[in-house]
């Protein structure tokens, strides 16, 4: 067994890996080829030692991981499109980061708040105004994923997705990192980030509940607000569920999302899982 714990990320055609000292891009370009790109991780965590106190660290992790993630998507993205001449430049990035993050905002915060608030006048209660904005939530989330699975290019990240969690399982279990190998085990993980965004959705239910029912505008702006308190707390449940995967508590926290992932991932074919594998050994190299 390896206790070297990996992270990743399905892109465009690819797979991201992240270890404690490096970062592995491994990207499929049309001609075939796999493209690696590797560089050594930069956490602020290894230079301000406080950042590493639990909460703490899972609100740094959160940040660096969406930071890399678009870094990768970028690289991705480019190098997937260059058979027919196109190119992601840094403004192109932006736009899509920043409609991005309003389209986020709009779906997952605005629109639960506001339907939970026409409620309001038949059942004023704050406990269950905000359990309602949350199966709401949850409910705008699963439906989001359900709707995009349906597009082929969403499928293929699927696809890579799926891979990037064989071949974790593969290195874990101590294997020799080849296709036959990671072929076998499942594409469902534990550690994953949908298990994480799961976990996210039902901490602010119990957080939420202690914080009253206010106007629109101010409930909106309070979700945001504490999201990075409720992505702190919910890094440390992922961290320890993915240390005691035997426990029989932590298999009841981790059913949820990883009955989630059968929709965020699809079985790869070969040529995926080698692209994933290319990831993995760009890290530990």
């Amino acid at each position: 067994m390896n206790n070297y714990h990996i992270g990743g990320q399905a892109v465009i055609e690819g797979v991201m890996m992240r270890g404690p000292r490096k970062t592995a891009i491994a990207v499929r370009k049309p001609n075939g080829e796999i493209f690696l790109h590797q560089e050594p991780v930069q956490s602020l965590a290894n230079r301000h030692k406080f950042l590493k106190f639990p909460l703490l660290r899972g609100i740094l992790a959160l940040v660096e991981s969406i930071a890399l993630g678009i870094k990768a998507l970028s690289l991705s993205a480019s190098l997937s499109g260059q058979e027919e001449g196109e190119e992601l430049t840094k403004r192109d990035l932006i736009i899509a980061v920043v409609s991005a993050i309003f389209f986020a905002i709009g779906l997952f915060f605005i629109l639960p708040t506001i339907t939970a608030n026409l409620v309001k006048g038949f059942i004023n209660s704050t406990i269950f105004l905000n359990l309602m904005e949350g199966i709401v939530r949850i409910t705008i989330f699963i439906l989001y994923i359900v709707v995009i699975s349906k597009m082929k290019d969403i499928q293929r990240i699927f696809q890579y997705h799926g891979a990037e969690h064989k071949v974790i399982y593969c290195y874990e279990r101590g294997e020799e990192l080849r296709v036959e190998n990671a072929r076998k085990y499942s594409t469902l993980h534990p550690r994953c980030g949908t298990n994480f965004l799961l976990i996210v959705m039902l901490v602010s239910i119990l957080l939420f509940s202690f914080l009253g029912w206010q106007g629109v505008i101010a409930r909106i702006f309070s979700r945001i607000l504490f999201l990075p308190l409720v992505a702190g707390f919910s890094y440390e449940v992922i961290k320890y569920s993915g240390k005691r995967q035997d426990n029989p508590l932590v298999k009841i926290i981790s059913f949820p999302g990883l009955m989630l992932q059968k929709l965020t991932t699809r079985e790869p074919d070969d040529r995926q899982i080698e692209v994933a594998i290319r990831a993995l050994k760009g890290v530990l190299q």
